[in-house]
């Protein structure tokens, strides 16, 4: 019913540095935030599903697919992006109908498939903000 002085104070911690996290962020940096949390949610997710709780697994695909609808999506500027802002949001919404189907049908290989689909995404996108960092000093 209540929850530890400590526990609270650790997650007030973890939500101060995630918003100071965010407010520091250049626009590469929010969406680098948007693609870890996003595979965090998805690996919460299997892990609930692998244990039979099926409502913190419900949970942490709607907040993976408000990550997608919300924050990656928007950020695509699909007037001057050409191919790729195209391509990359069919992917997300690929995604969206992956992990709509695994919390419907409580299907393990619906949300390893999402996270085979964005991994690569994710680390690619790393890569590019360490170059951009090199290329700026």
């Amino acid at each position: 019913m209540f929850t530890s002085v400590s526990s609270r104070s650790a997650s007030a911690y973890k939500r101060v540095a995630v918003e100071t996290g965010v407010d520091q962020a250049n626009p590469h940096q929010l969406v680098n935030l948007l693609f870890e949390a996003l595979l965090q949610h998805m690996g919460s997710a299997r892990a609930a599903l692998k244990r039979g709780d099926v409502a913190v697994k419900g949970q942490e695909i709607v907040k993976a697919v408000r990550i997608i609808d919300e924050g990656l999506k928007p950020a695509l500027n699909l007037a001057q992006g050409g191919d790729l802002a195209a391509n990359l949001n069919g992917l997300y919404g690929y995604c969206v109908l992956r992990l709509t189907q695994a919390n419907l049908h409580n299907d393990d290989a619906a949300l390893a498939d999402v996270i085979r689909v964005i991994e690569p995404l994710a680390q690619g996108w790393k890569q590019i903000g360490a170059e951009v960092a090199v290329q700026a000093h």
